[in-house]
Parts: C-alpha cells; sequence; structure tokens
C-alpha cells in the first residue's frame, strides 16, 4: 500500500469499529452523547413483542438515524486524537469509540427479532450489514467493553508515537519515528544501515503485544455473543458468502497471480544477490530488510538497485515534480483534477480547509495516509503528511478515490455508506491511478518525454510489479495470521514465530536473523494495533486491474491494456460514478456486474496488464533456481 497508510483510510478506533467502508463515518444517537449507551440497552425490552416488517422498517430508520449521529461524534473525536496526539485525546476518543460499541452491540441483537420475517430488500440488506458491521464487536460487559475501547486507543497511540533510541557517537541519545526509518529504509543500500533500521521499528511493538492478546480475548468474546465462532469468522462474513467460501476465494484469487509472483521474486532475489554479494546467496528467502520497505510488502524503492535496463527510460517523476516547484498542495489538487476531468464532483471547499495534508511541526500525529466522511454526509477530508514524490502523487489518487466514493453514496442511509464490500473501496483510487501513466504525466506537462521501445516498457513494467505484484502475499496473509491467532490456532507464545511461517510461506521472505524473544513483528504494521481488516487491499490489488480493464473498454481503448489511460474520458466516468453511487445498498456482485458486467472477481485482468513483462522475467530466470 502506498500508505504510511487503507487505505483507506480510517484510523485507530474508528477503523477498528467502523468495518466495511474504511472512513471516518462515526456511529450515534439522538440523545446526548452520556445517554447513548443506556438509550441502547433498553431498546429491546421497549420494542413491540411480536415484530412485523413495518416494525423492522421504523428500526432501521432509526438505526441509521442514531448511527449518524454517533459516528459524527467519534469520528471527530478520533479526528482529533490522530491529528493531535495526547492523553486526554485518546481517553476522549476511547470513550467515543466506546459508545459506538455499546450501541451497535445492542442493535444488533435487537435486530434479530426480526430473523425470518418477510422484508423489502433494502430493509433486509441494511439488517444484514448491521449483523456484521462491528470490527470491535462488545462485550455483554459494560466494563469489559469499556476496556476493550481503551485498547484500541492504546495501541494504535502507542504505534503513532513509536520511535527507536539509541546513543549516538556523542554519547547523546537519538530518536528516529517511522518517517525518519522509513526514509532510511527507502534511500539507502547499506545492508547493516538498513539492518539497523529495520531493528529499530520493530522494538517499537512489543509493548502492543499485552494490549493485543487482551484485545483478541475481548473481541472474540464481543463476535461470539454475535453468533460468530471467532471475530476472524465474523470478518470474513462481509462478502456475502460464507466464511469457508470466502476463504476459498482468497485461495483461488491468490493461485491466479502467484506465477506472476514467483518470477518477479526470483529475478529480484538475483540481482540482490549480487549487490550484497557474500552476504546473500540467490537462493530461498530475501531478507526482509533489503527490499526498500519496513515490511517488505512493495518493493518499488529499490528499483534503482534490479532495474532491468539502466539509463533506459529513466523516468524520474519526482525529481520532475520538484523541478516544477509543485508543493503538497498542488500534488493534492492535481489528484483532484484527475477526477474532474472524467465528469466527476469538485471537492467541497472544506475538503481544502480542514483536510492535514502537511505534517505538523507542533504535536505528535499518526501520518498513515486515511480518507474520512467525519460526518456522513460530505465533510470529506484526508489525513496525511505529504511529501513531493512519486509515491505521495499516487497515494493522494488513492486516497482520493475513497473520497469520491463518500461523495458519490452520502446521500444514502448510513448503513449503505461503504463500498460494495471494502475491496472495493481500496480497489477505486488505485484503479484510476492506472491512468497516471507516463503518457498521461506527459500531457499534463510533469514529464518532457516518454520513451516508447521494448527496453522502456520493461523498465516501467517491473517498476509497476514491484509495487502491484510484489505486495499480492503479503494482503494475502495478514489476515491469515489474524485468522489463526483468532480462531486459537496460533497462540500467543507463537505469534511471532507464525507470523514469520506465513511470510517465508508466501512471499518468501524472512528476517536476516533471529529475532529476539519478545518481538512481535506484527505489531510493527499499522493495521495490526489499529485493527483494520486487511483482505480488502488483497482484493482491491487484484480488483484494480479488472476496474481499469472495464473503464479501458468503456473509453473505447484499443490495444494492450497497459496503453491505456481513461483520462478525460467522460463515458469512464459515467461508468464509475454510475457503480460508486451504490454504495452498500446492494450485494457486491450486482455493483460489480455494473462496473465490470460480470460478478465474478478475476486476476486475469493483472495478468494480461503485466504481460510483456511476464514473457521477459520468464526468459530472464531460464535456468535459476526459483522459489524459497
Amino acid at each position: 500500500m502506498k500508505h504510511l497508510v487503507p487505505s483507506t483510510l480510517l484510523v485507530a478506533a474508528l477503523l477498528a469499529v467502523f468495518p466495511a467502508s474504511a472512513h471516518g463515518e462515526a456511529p450515534t444517537h439522538a440523545a446526548t452523547p452520556g445517554a447513548a449507551a443506556a438509550t441502547a440497552a433498553t431498546t429491546a425490552t421497549t420494542m413491540a413483542p411480536s415484530a412485523t416488517p413495518a416494525d423492522a422498517k421504523a428500526f432501521v430508520k432509526k438505526v441509521n438515524e442514531d448511527l449518524k449521529k454517533l459516528y459524527t461524534d467519534a469520528a471527530r473525536a478520533d479526528w482529533v486524537k490522530n491529528t493531535y496526539i495526547t492523553d486526554d485525546t485518546e481517553v476522549l476518543s476511547a470513550d467515543a469509540a466506546e459508545k459506538v460499541m455499546v450501541y451497535v452491540a445492542a442493535a444488533i441483537k435487537d435486530a434479530t427479532r426480526f430473523n425470518g420475517l418477510a422484508l423489502d430488500a433494502d430493509t433486509a440488506r441494511a439488517l444484514h450489514l448491521l449483523k456484521i458491521s462491528a470490527d470491535l464487536p462488545a462485550p455483554n460487559d459494560a466494563a469489559k467493553t469499556a476496556e476493550l475501547a481503551r485498547i484500541a486507543s492504546q495501541m494504535t497511540s502507542l504505534y503513532g508515537k513509536g520511535k527507536h533510541c539509541k546513543k549516538g557517537k556523542d554519547g547523546k541519545e537519538e530518536c528516529r519515528d517511522l518517517e525518519q526509518l522509513t526514509n532510511v529504509m527507502q534511500k539507502s543500500r547499506d545492508w547493516n544501515e538498513l539492518l539497523d533500521a529495520w531493528n529499530g521499528w520493530h522494538t517499537v511493538s512489543p509493548p502492543i503485544q499485552p494490549l493485543f492478546q487482551k484485545y483478541v480475548a475481548l473481541v472474540n468474546e464481543g463476535s461470539k455473543n454475535l453468533g460468530f465462532d471467532d471475530d476472524g469468522a465474523l470478518w470474513k462474513s462481509r462478502y456475502d458468502m460464507s466464511p469457508a467460501q470466502f476463504e476459498g476465494e482468497m485461495e483461488r484469487l491468490w493461485g491466479q497471480v502467484k506465477p506472476l509472483y514467483e518470477d518477479v521474486h526470483c529475478y529480484v532475489r538475483g540481482k540482490l544477490a549480487q549487490k550484497y554479494a557474500g552476504k546473500m546467496k540467490d537462493e530461498g528467502a530475501i531478507p526482509a530488510h533489503l527490499l526498500g520497505n519496513m515490511w517488505a510488502q512493495e518493493w518499488a524503492n529499490i528499483y534503482d538497485t534490479v532495474e532491468p535496463y539502466p539509463g533506459e527510460a529513466s523516468l524520474d517523476v519526482t525529481a520532475a515534480l520538484k523541478a516544477q516547484g509543485i508543493d503538497e498542495l498542488r500534488l493534492a489538487k492535481m489528484g483532484e483534477e484527475f477526477f474532474v476531468n472524467l465528469g466527476l464532483k469538485k471537492l467541497p471547499e472544506t475538503f481544502w480547509t480542514r483536510s492535514m495534508l502537511v505534517k505538523p511541526k507542533d504535536r505528535e500525529v499518526v501520518c498513515h495516509a486515511s480518507a474520512w466522511d467525519v460526518t456522513s454526509n460530505n465533510d470529506v477530508r484526508i489525513k496525511m503528511c505529504i511529501q513531493v514524490d512519486e509515491d505521495n502523487l499516487i497515494t493522494i489518487h488513492h486516497e482520493l478515490g475513497h473520497i469520491y466514493y463518500y461523495q458519490y453514496y452520502y446521500d444514502k442511509p448510513v448503513l449503505f455508506q461503504q463500498g460494495a464490500h471494502d475491496g472495493f473501496h481500496e480497489a477505486i483510487g488505485d484503479a484510476v491511478a492506472l491512468s497516471v501513466n507516463p503518457t498521461y504525466l506527459q500531457k499534463i506537462g510533469v514529464l518532457k518525454g516518454v520513451p516508447s521501445n521494448e527496453k522502456a516498457l520493461i523498465n516501467l513494467q517491473l517498476k509497476d510489479a514491484l509495487d502491484k505484484v510484489a505486495f499480492l502475499p503479503f494482503g494475502y496473509l495478514m489476515d491469515k495470521w489474524r485468522w489463526d491467532v483468532f480462531n486459537g490456532k496460533t497462540k500467543p507464545a507463537d505469534y511471532n514465530k507464525s507470523w514469520w511461517q506465513l511470510r517465508r510461506q508466501y512471499q518468501g521472505i524472512e528476517p536476516a536473523g533471529a529475532r529476539p524473544a519478545n518481538a512481535f513483528d506484527p505489531g510493527a504494521k499499522y493495521h495490526i494495533p489499529a485493527n483494520v481488516p486487511y483482505a480488502r487491499y488483497f482484493l482491491a490489488r487484484i480488483l484494480q486491474f479488472q476496474f481499469h480493464k472495464s473503464l479501458c473498454d468503456a473509453a473505447g481503448h484499443k490495444g494492450p491494456l497497459h496503453t491505456c489511460s481513461v483520462a478525460g474520458n467522460k463515458a469512464a466516468g459515467k461508468k464509475l460514478s454510475e457503480m460508486l453511487a451504490m454504495g452498500a445498498s446492494k450485494p457486491w456482485p450486482e455493483a460489480m456486474k455494473k462496473l465490470t458486467g460480470t460478478e465474478q472477481m478475476d486476476g486475469g485482468a493483472l495478468i494480461a496488464y503485466f504481460e510483456p513483462l511476464s514473457k521477459w522475467l520468464k526468459d530472464q530466470n531460464k535456468g535459476r533456481k526459483c522459489g524459497w
């Protein structure tokens, strides 16, 4: 992901509480905030003893009204906590999240009154979405619910405030935060310097583990109260299929794209073995600190090390942006212009006055990029510490994909204000960003020229694959690890062991040395302490190419898929906006059909996009021992 980060997305306790939509909608209640929990708890006792379809419709209407108020209160508190981290803002955020959890838990239980009734489609859909809605399902105990809200807030704050401190050459303590350590990972090519930065950040997460263990127990208790086997089963129930079917669907999609990943891995490992001769071999797994990213999830930052044809088509977008004096605000404006030129709405003026686009110098903030609709009423904002470079240019388009989704469905009831499924929400901006290609950047004057020979194409495709393809197994294994934690297969003593087993199995990645006994390396990734389900990002990497192909077809594109940009095409924009406006009002296969003409997710478009690179990699890897 492009985020220091979804992706996408919601933050801290809110992302934890509000599942599929990945945004800062906040849930509450028409009464005063202090009365929310008490009123929710009495809802069941005040309902008619014999429920009717009319009762169900009225119930859904009231829940939507309550949630809009609750979501707003919680989102405001969480926005402040993320843009101004203090002990007080942590408490305020936790308190607001607690009210949401209590209300949602009570409403979900109340909704069971309508099981078995013949309901109209919208009411039935709304009740279904309510029942699967809680990422932090509250236990049936007020003290435990308060503890869960507190733990959720504490974990993200520990992450956000994390620093690695050690004595410098002058004997004074020097501390570096994630942004500074990330810069090292991106730019350094020195084995020891990279290892120091990687090890340094991973010292931040051990204090999170005790909180994480308590959180697992509490959310599992809450999930079981709602009728699910565990919290992972609840997460997997959000895709209009059974948990077992969803696991099978994830495995099917991974099987489609796995061969391409293995070819990329094989080629990259060979180049790194040349670069770090004597420290690693061209066999087995790749050390995690060498891939230009703190989590080895995307590898584009080491493109200079693995470039197929050095000097051919050196498209330095970052240098071009800086040479033109483009600042953080202008970078964001460029993203808006792309959507507007497709025929979509302009962003409201409040977006520009309320967003956090630059890291403040006077306080602690969570820089992980996220998109919000704070009031569920088009109060859209981005929280991001923009740096002027190519990566942030793409991240802007990704986050605006969320924002434009919000803009097109905010007039719907709150329960429908989310993506068709959460992978849709993540895929929209990335599908659009596939059109922010060199040809488009030349058209808008960022690049002066774009080479078009075969060597230039391979360079460009590998650079893209180091981002899009390299991410796929990481996107898959993140939730596989958590599913096993939630269902008890992975015990706390084996958290780290299981983490690295999965990373080796799926990614072909391993740490450079033995990990400390207290290591909690999963917690060094934002989405673990922030309780953000991750399957959405894997699905988004598949769907963005499927969406891109459909938009290109709507635009009348002819030729290979990788040559398409829909920039400025109103027909593509119309097709996109029609799907966005559906929100979650229909099962996701209907939204998929609206945009793509099919009801099935498919990795075929991704494979087609990278067809030139795939052929080239197979030639390059001939005679080499690929795999790990």
